[in-house]
Formats: C-alpha cells, structure tokens, sequence
C-alpha cells in the first residue's frame, strides 16, 4: 500500500485521482493529505471527496507529519517546479499534471533536483494513453510511413459557447496570465507537443512561432469604454448581450466562489479582462534531430472543437480529422493511410469512455497499479516533460524576438 499527497486542491486533483484512488484502488493507494494556500478548498476537497483525509495549511509539515511515498501536483502550472523539488528533497517521488513547469530554468531545476535526490517525477500525458494516439504510435512504431518527412498538427479550441466554449474558458480562468500558465503554448500545447515527439521518437531542436490575441483581451472588448476592474460574468452588466457570458454553476460556485475569500481566485473572470496578455491563435513550425518538419497551429477561436492531422513519410501519408465538439463529434475516429499508389487503408478506432478518452484510466493503471505492461512508453518521465513544454517555451520566446529558438541551448543553460 503507498500513501499520496496532494499539492494543489484542484478539480483535476478531485475527480482524476483522489476520488478513483478511494473508490477503484483502495487495496494499493491511499490518499494522506492534501495541501492547498486556499484552506477552504481543501477543506471542500475533501468532503466532495468522500474520504477522511487530513487538510494542512504547511506543506512541509504535511510531508514531515504524513511521509508520504509519492506527491501529486495539481497546483497552478508556475507553481509545478516548485512542490515537485521539494516533494523530492523530502525523500517523495513526485506525480505533477502536464505541462511540467512552465519555462526553461524551472525545467533545468526540476532535471537537477531529480538527478541529485535520486527519486523519480512522472509526468502524466493522458493523451498519450487514447485509444486514437495508441494506434497511431503503433503503426508509426512498425515503420507504416517509413522514414517521417513532415506533421502537420491543428488543434481548434471552440469559442462557441452552445458547444461548452472551450477556448473561451481558458480565458475566463487563470490559465489567461502568461506568468501563471506559459500561456496556451505550454499550457495546452504540450499535449500536442509530447505527442508528436513520442510518436516519432525524434527530439525537437529549433522553433520558429508567431502569435497574436485577436478576440480575447481588452483591446477586442465588444462594448464603449474598457472592461471595468474587477468586471466579472456575475457581476456584469453586458450579460444579457455579451457572447462569453457564462453562468457559474452550482458545483463552481461551492468549489470556487464560496472560498474567494482565502486566495481571491476568481472562477469567472472576464474574457476581456485588461491583464490578459497570452495569445488565442498561433502558428508554430518546428525542425526535428532527424529531419522532420513540424507545421503546428491552436486557435481558441473557432466554431468547432477537433484536430486535424496528417503526417507525411516515404512509404505514404497518414490523415486524421476528428472532432471533440460540432461537427461529427460522435463519430469513431478514422486514421487513413495512403500509400505512394494512392491506395488508402482505414483504421477505425471506437471512442472510449471516460476521461480525456479513456487516456485518464490508463494513466491511472499505469501509476497505481504495478507491472502494467507498456511496451510502447506511455509512461511519461521528466525528459519528456521538458522537451514537450520547451518547444512551447522556445515559441513564445520566437514569438516575442522574432528569432530561431534552439532547444538544446535554453535546456543547457
């Protein structure tokens, strides 16, 4: 039996693993503490959780008091490195959400601390673990394509509020502030990112970027004057018109709202807010060690929720399209090779129930359970969690000098 912390009092933390950890793996977990700088959301933690399990203000005192085996982090992403060196200076292995951490020198103490202390970090790519990206590791894995010219990855994130407003939620949160989240580039991207990469079995080496926010932000505000301080979705007075207007629900309001008053988080912040400085559409090109070509773009401005793939080698091309929201959301997912006579084969993969997939129980078998077979490296450890966010830390810092990025030199220092 291992004991787990937790370092964040997260939803994420809540429903991914604390409640599956009591319900579904209670013969080889325990969950023995959680630690939150928001006490009251801890405490709420815990009582959605369903378990009886200690609340602590310090977090040095609850790895000292509890001694737990691992640390799970689900704090803010500036925040990662932080518990992840100190669960591992305390003797703890560490389990931290994606993105790792959020720029180059977090990303070189995080390596250090790892190999200095001797203990492991995990980084958990639930994507990794979809049925969809299984299948397509598995046919890049035995040779399909041969050798691998050129990705071209787009990833549409859905301002459509009647689809669930996706892309606009990540503006409405604190994910909208570069120096909490890297911005969409580390934030959300290194999914995408982590995935290519373990697809190809190649590292990233140079980037080049460009980003701009176009409908998020101050300046796109839609009304006269400036978004007021402080303006919020259920203190506004534009709700009955304003396109992003969300209304917070029951669960938000007993998580969020009712424990403002310990941290000042702010759940429904506005979409226009004056301190929004990330970017909501993005093109990124990428060179790979062994000559890929990687063209990538994320828009949280669409219509619809999806991506488009295709990856292009010597033996053929791979085509992908699928659709998390609009569109054919419900459909199977269909990988079609074509081969240099332009004969196609398809390859049709079910959807799966459950989180981000069905990639969230897997995750979870994989870090609870032991000798779980993984021939293909689901498992993620601290290398591909830094290459996956320095090819967005690389972007964002193209973006900002208009130069060439070079992977190597930011993780050598």
């Amino acid at each position: 039996m291992k004991k787990y912390a937790f370092a964040g009092a997260s939803q994420r933390a809540l429903w991914m693993y604390c409640k599956p950890m009591l319900e579904d793996y209670s013969d080889v977990a325990v969950p023995c503490g959680v630690f939150d700088v928001n006490i009251g959301r801890a405490q709420t933690f815990v009582a959605e959780s369903g378990g009886s399990i200690p609340v602590y203000e310090d977090f040095d005192e609850m790895l000292r008091k509890e001694k737990p085996d691992s640390v799970i982090i689900t704090t803010p992403d500036a925040y990662h490195a932080e518990y992840i060196i100190r669960s591992l200076e305390a003797g703890c292995d560490a389990i931290t959400e994606k993105p790792m951490t959020i720029n180059e020198v977090m990303c070189r103490d995080i390596l250090a601390a790892e190999k200095r202390t001797g203990k492991k970090v995990t980084v958990t790519f639930n994507y990794r673990c979809t049925p969809f990206e299984t299948k397509v590791k598995e046919l890049l894995s035995a040779g399909l394509l041969g050798d691998i010219y050129s990705v071209h990855f787009e990833w549409l994130l859905t301002q459509n509020m009647d689809l669930d407003g996706h892309g606009a939620s990540y503006f409405r949160r604190w994910n909208s502030r570069m120096g909490k989240s890297g911005g969409l580039l580390v934030h959300k991207s290194t999914h995408h990112f982590d995935s290519i990469n373990w697809w190809l079995g190649q590292k990233p080496q140079k980037v080049s970027a460009f980003g701009q926010l176009r409908l998020y932000g101050a300046k796109n505000y839609p009304f006269a004057g400036k978004p007021a301080e402080g303006q919020r979705c259920s203190n506004c007075p534009h709700g009955d018109s304003c396109p992003f207007y969300w209304q917070i629900n029951a669960f938000d309001t007993k998580y969020y709202m009712e424990n403002e008053r310990h941290d000042g988080y702010i759940k429904d912040n506005c979409v226009f807010a004056q301190d929004i400085d990330i970017y909501d559409t993005m093109g990124v090109t990428v060179e790979y060690d062994k000559g890929t070509i990687l063209t990538y773009a994320l828009n949280a401005t669409t219509p619809y929720e999806g991506r488009h793939i295709s990856i292009n080698g010597s033996k053929g091309r791979i085509e992908v399209a699928s659709y998390d929201n609009g569109c054919d959301a419900n459909e199977d997912f269909h990988i079609r090779f074509y081969d240099l006579n332009n004969n196609m084969t398809d390859y049709t993969i079910s959807r799966s129930a459950g989180g981000h997939g069905g990639g969230d129980e897997r995750i979870r078998n994989l870090l609870f359970r032991d000798n779980v077979p993984d021939p293909l490296g689901h498992a993620a450890g601290t290398m591909d969690g830094a290459y996956s966010i320095l090819v967005g830390v690389a972007a964002n810092q193209s973006i900002a000098t208009g130069k060439v990025v070079n992977i190597e030199e930011l993780l050598k220092g």
